[in-house]
C-alpha cells in the first residue's frame, strides 16, 4: 500500500508538471503569435492610418475601456459598503467601525505583498513622476491593481476616495494601450492623460471637469489641439458610465445667489485657502511620518488603529463620505450625529458646530493614516467632503449667530470647489466639477470667486499641490513654465560620462602622458586607492611640461593635479547641476556617490540635451 501510495504522488506531481509546462507552452505561442499580430499591424497602420487619426482612434478605446473600470469600481465599492452597513442601528455607535477600516487595510496589503510582490506605487504623484521620469510609462498592474485595493480599502470604510485609483487605472490603460501600439513618449504622454480624463469623466459624470482635471494636473505642457482626444476619451467614457451606472452623485438642491452673500462668500474662500493650505502640509507630515515605518505590520496597526478609533468617534468619516454631503445637501444636518455616541445632541446647534469643526481638523488625519497604513485611495474625495463641511459650518454660524440667512445649500456647494481648488491646485476643474455634478450652473459667479481666492491663499502658503509637494522635494516640479518643464524631464544618470582614464595621485609624470595619448577626453580625474576622488589635471595645465623629459619620472601626479572646485553629487536634480555650472564656469563637473568618483557632466551634453527635448515638444500631435 506504502509502494502504491507513493507512486501515485509521484504520478501526480509528474502530471501535474507536465500540465504546467503545458500552459507555459501555449503561453509562450500565444505571445509569439501576438507579437507578430502587433507587427503586421503596426505595419498596416502606418500605411493606411494617419498619425492624428490613429490618435483620435485610440483615445475613443481607452475612454470606453476607463469608463468601463470606474463603472466597475463604484457599484462594487457601493455593493460592499451596503452589505457591511445593512445591520447598524442608526441611533448606536457601533464597533464595526472600528474593525471594518483595519480588516480593509489588511487585505489590501495582503493583495500587494502576494500578487504585486510590493512593486506597488499609489496616487497622482506617482503618474506624474511617470511622466517626468519614467517616459510616461506604468506597469501593467497598474491597469487592475488600483480597482481592487481602493475597492476594498474603500468599502470597508477607509477615509479616502476612489478618484486617485480611478486616474491611475485609466492613466495606465492610456499608457499600456500607447505602448503595444509602439507610440512615441509624448503621444503616450497624451493618451495616458486621455485615460485619466476618462476616468475622472466616468467617476463623476462630468467630461468638461475629466478634461480640465487631465490638463490642470497632467498635460499642462501641451497645447489646445490636444483637447481634441481629451474630449472624445472624456465623452466616450462619460456615455459608457451613463448607459450603466445611472445614479446621480448629488442632486440640484442650488438656489440662485445674493448680490449681499458676496461679503460672506469671499469669507468662505479665506478659510477654505487656510484649510487648504493645513491639509497639504498635515497630509505631507503624516506621510512622512509613515514612512519611517519599515515594518509594514507596524504601519497597519499605527494606521489601521488611529484610523480605527477615528472612525468609532467620527462616524462620517467612513468611506467617501458622500451620504454626509447628500444628508447636508437635503437640510437633514442631525444625521451627521448618526451612529455616534453624540447622537442625541442632534438637536443642539452649538454642539453639532463643535462636531463639524473637529472632523474637518481631523479628516486629514483619517485619509492620510488610511493611504500611509497601506491602504488605497486619494484624497480628492476628502477634499469634497470636507470642503461640504466647511461650507456648511460656515453658514450655519452666521445663520445660527442671525448675522445674515444664507442658503446654506449654495454655501456646501461652492465649499466644495474651494477646497479642492486649494488643496489640489485645479481652480477650473473644481468649478466646472461642482458645477456639472450639483447642477449649480447659476452659482457661477460664487464658484469662481471661492476657488480663485481659495488657490490664491493656498498657493501662498502652499507652493505646491498635494500632489507635487512630495515630487517638488525631489527636483520634480509639476510647473507651467516650458523651461522647468523640461528640465524636469532630464535625468541625471543619462548625462553621465564614464569613458575618462582615471589617475592614482601618486603616478608619475610618464603615466599621465601615457594616458594622454590613449585619450581623447582633456580632463584626467585622479583619486586615491579607495576610488575617492582627490584631483583633477587638465590637459592645459601640463602643455608646457609634456617636453621637459627629464620630469617624467620625478613629478607625481599630486603635485600638477588641481582641486576640485564643485562636485556633482548622484543625488542633485538637474536645477542643482546648472547651478553648480553657472557658479563654477566651468564645462565639466565630476560626478561622486558618497565621496567615490564616478563619472563626468558636460555642459556642451547637458544643452544638447535640452535642445532635444525643447525640438521634440514643440512638434503638434493634432
Amino acid at each position: 500500500m506504502r509502494l502504491d501510495f507513493f507512486g501515485w504522488f509521484r504520478l501526480r506531481s509528474t502530471t501535474k508538471k507536465n500540465i504546467n509546462q503545458n500552459y507555459l507552452i501555449l503561453y509562450r505561442r500565444f505571445k509569439i503569435h501576438f507579437k507578430l499580430f502587433l507587427n503586421s499591424f503596426h505595419k498596416w497602420r502606418i500605411r493606411n492610418i494617419g498619425n492624428k487619426t490613429f490618435l483620435i482612434i485610440s483615445s475613443g478605446i481607452i475612454g470606453v475601456v476607463a469608463g468601463l473600470a470606474a463603472v466597475l469600481l463604484k457599484q462594487l465599492v457601493h455593493f460592499v459598503q451596503w452589505l457591511l452597513k445593512s445591520n447598524f442601528n442608526l441611533h448606536e455607535s457601533n464597533i464595526l467601525f472600528f474593525l471594518y477600516p483595519i480588516l480593509g487595510i489588511l487585505i489590501s496589503v495582503l493583495i500587494v505583498q502576494f500578487f504585486i510582490k510590493g512593486k506597488y506605487y499609489k496616487g497622482i504623484s506617482a503618474v506624474l513622476f511617470s511622466i517626468f521620469k519614467k517616459s510616461s510609462k506604468l506597469d501593467t498592474h497598474h491597469t487592475w491593481s488600483h480597482l481592487l485595493t481602493s475597492s476594498i480599502t474603500v468599502s470597508f470604510g477607509g477615509s479616502v476616495g476612489l478618484e486617485a485609483p480611478v486616474v491611475s487605472t485609466g492613466s495606465a490603460i492610456g499608457s499600456n494601450i500607447a505602448r503595444v501600439l509602439r507610440l512615441g513618449y509624448k503621444e503616450r504622454t497624451l493618451l495616458l492623460g486621455c485615460g485619466a480624463a476618462a476616468g475622472i469623466a466616468a467617476i463623476f459624470n462630468s467630461p468638461i471637469a475629466g478634461v480640465l482635471f487631465a490638463y490642470e494636473v497632467l498635460l499642462f505642457q501641451f497645447t489646445v489641439p490636444a483637447f481634441i482626444p481629451l474630449l472624445i476619451a472624456s465623452a466616450s467614457a462619460a456615455i459608457v458610465s451613463k448607459l450603466l451606472y445611472s445614479g446621480q452623485l448629488f442632486f440640484p438642491v442650488t438656489e440662485g445667489w445674493e448680490f449681499n452673500a458676496i461679503p460672506f462668500y469671499i469669507l468662505l474662500a479665506l478659510v477654505c485657502g487656510l484649510i487648504s493650505a493645513y491639509i497639504i502640509r498635515m497630509n505631507h507630515k503624516i506621510e512622512e511620518f509613515f514612512k519611517t515605518r519599515k515594518n509594514i505590520y507596524v504601519k497597519i496597526l499605527s494606521g489601521g488603529i488611529t484610523l480605527g478609533m477615528l472612525i468609532f468617534i467620527f462616524p462620517p468619516l467612513f468611506g467617501e463620505g458622500y451620504g454626509t454631503i447628500v444628508n447636508l445637501l437635503n437640510g437633514a444636518y442631525t444625521k451627521i450625529l448618526e451612529h455616534s455616541l453624540f447622537y442625541d445632541f442632534g438637536s443642539n446647534p452649538a454642539f453639532i458646530l463643535i462636531f463639524v469643526f473637529v472632523i474637518i481638523l481631523v479628516k486629514i488625519f483619517a485619509t492620510a493614516a488610511t493611504i500611509g497604513s497601506g491602504g488605497n485611495g486619494g484624497i480628492f474625495a476628502p477634499s469634497l467632503f470636507t470642503g461640504a463641511l466647511t461650507g456648511f459650518g460656515f453658514a450655519f454660524l452666521i445663520n445660527t449667530t442671525g448675522l445674515m440667512n444664507l442658503n446654506i445649500s449654495n454655501f456646501i456647494v461652492v465649499g466644495m470647489a474651494g477646497i479642492l481648488s486649494g488643496v489640489i491646485h485645479i481652480p477650473l476643474t473644481a468649478i466646472f466639477l461642482i458645477a456639472e455634478i450639483t447642477s449649480g450652473y447659476v452659482l457661477f459667479v460664487p464658484l469662481m470667486i471661492v476657488s480663485a481666492l481659495s488657490f490664491f491663499i493656498s498657493k501662498y502658503f502652499e507652493p505646491y499641490s498635494v500632489y507635487t509637494k512630495i515630487l517638488a522635494e525631489k527636483g520634480i516640479v509639476r510647473t507651467n513654465d516650458k523651461e522647468d518643464t523640461l528640465i524636469s524631464h532630464m535625468n541625471l544618470e543619462e548625462l553621465i560620462e564614464s569613458d575618462f582614464v582615471i589617475l592614482k595621485y601618486y603616478d608619475k609624470f610618464q603615466i599621465l602622458l601615457n594616458a594622454i595619448s590613449h585619450s581623447k577626453r582633456n580632463i584626467f580625474p585622479v583619486t586615491d586607492d579607495k576610488g575617492t576622488l582627490v584631483g583633477i589635471v587638465r590637459l592645459d595645465d601640463v602643455r608646457e611640461m609634456m617636453f621637459e623629459t627629464k620630469l617624467y619620472d620625478k613629478v607625481p601626479v599630486e603635485e600638477i593635479m588641481s582641486e576640485v572646485q564643485d562636485v556633482i553629487h548622484k543625488s542633485d536634480n538637474i536645477r542643482d547641476v546648472l547651478v553648480k555650472f553657472q557658479r563654477t564656469e566651468t564645462w565639466n563637473l565630476p560626478v561622486v556617490e558618497e565621496g567615490t568618483y564616478i563619472g563626468f557632466v558636460s555642459k556642451s551634453r547637458l544643452l544638447d540635451d535640452y535642445r532635444t527635448l525643447f525640438v521634440s515638444s514643440s512638434k503638434e500631435l493634432i
